[in-house]
């Protein structure tokens, strides 16, 4: 099973998406905005992309600026915003049974397919 947490505006989503369906996968598509990721999932795919939690974060985000959330905070603050205000989630995440990959660039995802 192939997962991608996706947001149609998004160009590079789009295009991992793309990518994904031109390999013959059809991937289930979660709309994260609609239908936020938890906490828990979130830890989990920091631990199974070997990312830090910085790069699972939007920093220009209005949000992130409000709530004083950088690259540099903590990763247990990092992923507390981002489970609160979904818009902070980089995009798209891809997950299946080999790994969880960042679809920026989208090529990056070719090694968990």
């Amino acid at each position: 099973m192939v997962t991608i947490y996706h947001n149609p505006r998004c160009s590079k989503s789009r295009e991992t998406l793309a990518l994904i369906e031109d390999a013959g996968i059809t991937p289930e598509v979660v709309a994260y905005l609609e239908t936020p990721v938890s906490r828990d999932m979130l830890a989990d795919w920091v631990a199974r992309s070997g990312l830090p939690a910085s790069a699972f974060l939007r920093p220009k985000e209005a949000e992130a600026k409000a709530l004083g959330i950088t690259v540099s905070s903590d990763a247990d603050a990092i992923l507390d915003a981002i489970a609160a205000h979904p818009k902070l989630m980089e995009r798209p995440v891809v997950v299946t049974a080999k790994g969880v990959a960042l679809g920026r660039p989208p090529e990056t995802v070719k090694d968990i397919l």
